[in-house]
């Protein structure tokens, strides 16, 4: 079995075939599917989502691109539903922000969720855009805070935090031009490697191009096994242990 750690299923790509896109994946061997906060207005669908399929769960958060809709009452609301097994996403993203003081706000919001995961006991999936050194040190700041790098971004600062953070693997690994994201790789350790897809985005080879879903990690799977030098059924082994001690469930 695979867990898909970061899918998008309430995102409106999704809108019309989401149930056809569960079957494919589970025909494909994908056994859990965890939809991460992206856009506040998609929520009440992953929550349907996650309520209609036992293989759903999801996490509630403010995007770093959406912090100015942040609305704490919403989290609370939701944080502790039977389903809901994070705080995320969450993080810094200065991809499209260069003044200064936006990036303050994204910095102190980061801050405010991080508390509350650590008030509820959460994991926090951590998106991180072009902001490493950032990132890394509020991380610092909150040595009991565990959880997920979204889409682990190759910067090997980042694996000091090894001890109580995942690493989640995508499509990128299977991108011709991911060469330092697979050096970086072996230097992850194995029980802390978690597979996702960001679907509908970040398409693995060779769908690039197309809209991503939960039934292509196989593509990510494979190329961890040859990464490893292990049979493919190996990865879904670690991987989904490790995913199920990281989210309990």
């Amino acid at each position: 079995m695979i867990i898909d750690t970061h899918t998008h299923l309430d995102n409106q790509k999704f809108i019309d075939d989401v149930d056809e896109v569960i079957k494919r994946a589970k025909e494909a061997w994908v056994g859990k599917f965890i939809i991460p906060a992206a856009d506040p207005a998609d929520l009440p669908r992953a929550i349907d989502l996650a309520q209609k399929y036992n293989e759903i769960y999801f996490a509630v958060g403010f995007h770093p691109v959406d912090i100015d809709k942040y609305d704490e009452k919403l989290i609370t609301c939701f944080i502790n539903h039977p389903k809901c097994v994070a705080v995320g996403e969450i993080g810094l993203d200065y991809h499209w922000v260069k003044e200064n003081e936006k990036r303050e706000k994204q910095k102190e919001y980061f801050k405010k969720q991080i508390e509350l995961a650590l008030k509820y006991n959460k994991p926090i999936i951590v998106h991180i855009r072009e902001a490493t050194e950032d990132s890394l040190n509020i991380l610092e700041e909150y040595p009991e805070s565990r959880g997920v790098l979204h889409c682990f971004n190759a910067a090997e600062q980042l694996l000091k935090l090894k001890d109580r953070f995942y690493y989640g693997i995508g499509g990128v690994i299977t991108f011709k031009n991911a060469k330092k994201l697979i050096n970086v790789f072996p230097k992850i350790p194995k029980n802390r490697v978690v597979i996702e897809t960001d679907a509908p985005y970040l398409t693995p080879h060779p769908y690039r191009g197309k809209r991503n879903e939960p039934m292509y990690t196989v593509y990510v799977r494979d190329k961890i096994a040859k990464l490893w030098g292990v049979e493919p059924s190996e990865v879904e082994k670690i991987t989904t242990e490790n995913a199920k001690e990281l989210f309990n469930i």
